[in-house]
């Protein structure tokens, strides 16, 4: 499996970005898939998650209301929409693969990592 992430930058607070995730190796609406945030000396946290349909979504409590995971099973790739961004959204940012259809937030559920990319938000 590869999972290829991009789409990160530098943007002001308050700003937009989309990252996109394409995935290949295995069928693609088998698996939920989700995103998960890294900040220098910070632990990783989960951010989003999708179910293999697409119609089961969970998100943290610090970016509901302000991202939205999508995904387009046609393309196998998997979006994450970014409003109204924070300094503290500043990470990089992991696009994972599940290893069953139901969408989660445990790390442990997800096998396949893509290689990050850098989120920064000035203010």
């Amino acid at each position: 499996v590869q999972l290829q992430a991009s789409g990160g930058g530098l943007v002001q607070a308050g700003g937009s970005l989309r990252l996109s995730c394409a995935a290949s190796g295995r069928t693609f609406s088998d698996h939920a898939m989700g995103w998960f945030r890294q900040a220098p000396g910070k632990e990783r946290e989960f951010v989003a998650a999708i179910s293999g349909s697409g119609g089961s979504t969970s998100y943290a409590d610090s970016v509901k209301g302000r991202f939205t995971i999508r995904r387009d099973n046609a393309k196998n790739t998997v979006y994450l929409q970014m409003t109204s961004l924070k300094p503290e959204d500043t990470a990089v940012y992991y696009c994972v693969q599940g290893r069953y259809y139901s969408s989660t937030r445990t790390p442990g559920f997800f096998d396949f990592w893509g290689q990050g990319t850098q989120v920064t938000v000035s203010s």
